[in-house]
């Protein structure tokens, strides 16, 4: 009880006998008086009080939604910063010369699935697209969970894939096996059905950023899903791909949603896209 009424009421008792009989009736009613308008005035503030908490509350949960929405702009953002431009057609890919820009949207940053492509009803699953004619990797498609996430110690990578033709330069080695669709993502490692010789810029940080964005949502609930698919783009006959497409949309949302390409170039080094051998400077 409020302080002011425990005092009020102390006061009140005063009044009264040891027989409990009233001493003085009018300063009684007088007392009496006083408590009920302390009461009043207490629950005033207490009402007063509970609506400050609540509306407290109601801007600490506002504060909350602000902050996440602050996170995703800032996970968006990755995918513009550095050297990228917009826009091109999936059609001019294999045509495009690298011109400073190491991603270019494609399509509006729009990935091409279908609504059958979202369909989450048969769970996760991933699919590799058969070796071509030149032995050269194909697509690889995927709807993406955490439950095809790897949970063992990966093995060291051992399959040469077209156009390997390795060498160190300032920094470390030239090439990377790369991933179509990155390690962490379905544990897939020496499936030569997944792996392409590409660049260490191509693999890390380019690739990576928008594996690692897929990675983050994924492990955010075992019901997000993310439809995935990486292509290679080659040229001709040439063996070492100029680049790769990747597509990547959240079902039921736009959490992740994009389609960019990726040159396969490395700074300082002239590569040979039709064996992959390269000369530095």
């Amino acid at each position: 009880m409020n302080k002011k009424i425990i005092a009020t009421v102390s006061g009140v008792l005063l009044l009264f006998g040891s027989a409990g009989a009233i001493s003085n009736p009018q300063v009684d009613q007088t007392v009496i008086a006083k408590v009920k308008t302390v009461i009043k005035y207490d629950r005033t503030d207490e009402t007063k009080s509970k609506k400050i908490e609540k509306q407290n509350t109601k801007t600490e949960k506002k504060i909350v939604s602000l902050d996440k929405k602050i996170a995703k702009l800032r996970k968006q953002l990755k995918k513009y910063s550095g050297k990228t431009v917009e826009s091109v057609s999936e059609a001019k890919l294999a045509s495009l010369n690298y011109s400073g820009k190491d991603v270019i949207t494609v399509n509006n940053n729009d990935p091409k699935f279908t609504k059958s492509d979202l369909n989450t009803s048969q769970g996760a699953w991933q699919k590799y697209g058969d070796l071509d004619g030149l032995n050269r990797v194909t697509a690889a498609n995927a709807l993406l969970n955490e439950s095809l996430m790897p949970n063992s110690e990966r093995e060291p990578l051992h399959v040469d894939p077209t156009g390997w033709h390795n060498k160190r330069i300032a920094g470390g080695w030239l090439y990377n096996r790369c991933h179509l669709i990155g390690y962490q993502l379905t544990g897939q490692n020496n499936n030569i059905k997944n792996l392409m010789t590409g660049t260490r810029q191509l693999n890390d940080p380019d690739m990576l950023r928008y594996e690692n964005e897929v990675a983050d949502y994924i492990k955010e609930s075992r019901s997000n899903y993310v439809r995935y698919r990486v292509t290679p783009i080659f040229r001709g006959n040439e063996l070492l791909a100029r680049g790769v497409e990747m597509e990547g949309q959240s079902t039921g949302s736009n959490a992740v949603h994009f389609n960019v390409y990726i040159f396969n170039v490395q700074n300082g080094v002239t590569l040979n896209y039709s064996d992959g051998t390269s000369r530095v400077g």
